[in-house]
């Protein structure tokens, strides 16, 4: 019972400050939806290009967590401040990797098939974006390291706070007034923008200022890279990074195929996703939480609680994933009709929040896995499990099955086909995955 509170208070606060970044998904989203149709299809567009870049790179970064937390358990503030500063060298590199593709994602919008009417508004909206990368990035340093600390109530407060400002701020850039011209989805990213650079320099300012940050010399020079600590950040984070960029691109593809169905499509395909996105942060805090203590104990040299750790966090998933998609089932008609004004849109999404639904399902199973499996640094495998269902089976059998058919069933023209095509994939997905975890548990067992 002390683990299980553990973990769900650990779990509740990180859950808290992610549903408050993701409502700024579901306040642009609203706000777009308001302003035009065109607009909510833009950022349906725009949104899942940002969100590949950076959920690919900003897991590269969350998937340092079972190093912090195993030198935290070993207690070794020293080596933990170190690793780090040197964390830094791969933030900038990652920054970089970034706005190359941030400014310049006219080849995804071709291969795409993206309609021309869209792209000067999409552009304009990734261009501002992109502004917002590096601050967006360095946040998510400063929270994984509360994390593995077991400390992620500051970063909540902050999140919490920036949902205030937020919301008005989308709001008065999109359609404009007191002298700021509208801008529609172009406005929400600028929002954005000043949100991040606001929390960046409140994170900052604690770290300089808290005693809990003391002890690890955090604003000492980070010296010349240590290319031992890097590689073996490489080793980690750049198979967890392009295992999450997996399953990120088959969602902005499933956006970039559904954008040829034209506007109403994309707008109500937009819709599923921000709920789908929403719904995926409580197995993500659960994974945050499960991996952070079981990394803990792991340091801490105690794998009998690490195992009871995995146990906690699957219980938590399994029963909150049954929960939110009955939920979702129930009032997804209503729900609809919040997001978008327009009928044709409500009607199709309606259906189409009945598959996503299932697609939670699963979903969370297989991210409370791939958690679980880096605690023991296991992460090649899965990115390549990840490349063949998820790009395989998910987005290839969903392009089949909307556009040409698949076995006995015609063509669907719907984007329906993408999130059944998806809820497959990631079944097989959590199925393999925790196989695989059973198989290294019982290893921990045997004695020798």
């Amino acid at each position: 019972m002390p683990e299980f509170k553990t973990i769900a208070r650990h779990a509740g606060t990180v859950l808290v400050g992610q549903l408050a970044t993701m409502a700024y998904g579901v306040t642009d989203t609203i706000v777009a939806g308001r302003y035009a149709e065109a607009s909510l299809a833009a950022l349906s567009v725009g949104s899942a290009i940002y969100m590949s870049v950076y959920v690919g790179l900003m897991s590269v970064l969350q998937a340092l967590l079972p190093v912090f937390s195993e030198l935290h358990g070993a207690r070794q503030p020293a080596q933990l401040g170190h690793s780090l500063r040197q964390a830094l060298y791969l933030w900038l590199a990652l920054v970089l990797v970034g706005l190359s593709i941030l400014l310049n994602p006219g080849f995804l919008l071709d291969w795409a098939d993206v309609p021309v009417a869209l792209r000067a508004e999409v552009l304009a909206y990734l261009g501002v974006l992109a502004l917002a990368l590096p601050a967006a990035l360095m946040f998510r340093l400063y929270s994984t390291f509360n994390q593995s600390l077991g400390k992620p109530q500051l970063v909540t407060w902050l999140q919490l706070g920036s949902l205030a400002v937020k919301v008005p701020l989308s709001i008065w850039f999109a359609f404009g007034g007191l002298g700021l011209e509208a801008r529609g989805a172009e406005g929400c990213a600028w929002a954005t923008l000043a949100v991040h650079l606001a929390m960046l320099s409140l994170a900052l300012w604690l770290l300089r200022t808290r005693p809990l940050y003391a002890p690890y010399r955090l604003w000492s020079s980070p010296g010349r890279p240590d290319w031992k600590v890097l590689a073996a950040f490489a080793r980690l984070g750049v198979p967890s990074g392009l295992t999450i960029l997996i399953e990120v691109t088959s969602f902005t593809l499933m956006a970039l195929f559904v954008a040829r169905l034209g506007t109403t499509a994309a707008a109500s395909h937009q819709i599923a996703a921000n709920l789908a996105a929403v719904l995926y942060m409580v197995p993500l805090a659960i994974g945050i939480a499960t991996s952070a203590r079981t990394s803990y104990w792991l340091g801490a040299g105690q794998p009998a609680r690490a195992r009871h750790a995995v146990g906690v966090g699957f219980g938590l998933v399994a029963g909150s994933a049954v929960l939110l998609a009955a939920t979702l089932i129930a009032v997804r008609a209503p729900l609809a009709a919040v997001y978008a004004s327009s009928p044709e849109v409500v009607a199709l999404a309606v259906p189409l929040l009945f598959w996503t639904a299932i697609y939670h399902l699963f979903d969370g199973l297989q991210a409370l896995a791939v958690f679980v499996l880096r605690c023991w640094r296991i992460t090649f495998t899965p990115f390549l499990i990840y490349g063949v269902l998820l790009w395989g089976l998910g987005l290839y059998g969903g392009y089949l099955l909307a556009y040409r058919g698949l076995g006995p069933w015609p063509a669907l023209q719907t984007p329906a086909a993408f999130w059944m095509a998806g809820a497959a994939a990631l079944a097989l997905a959590a199925l393999t995955f925790w196989t695989m975890i059973w198989q290294v548990l019982r290893r921990e067992r045997r004695p020798g």
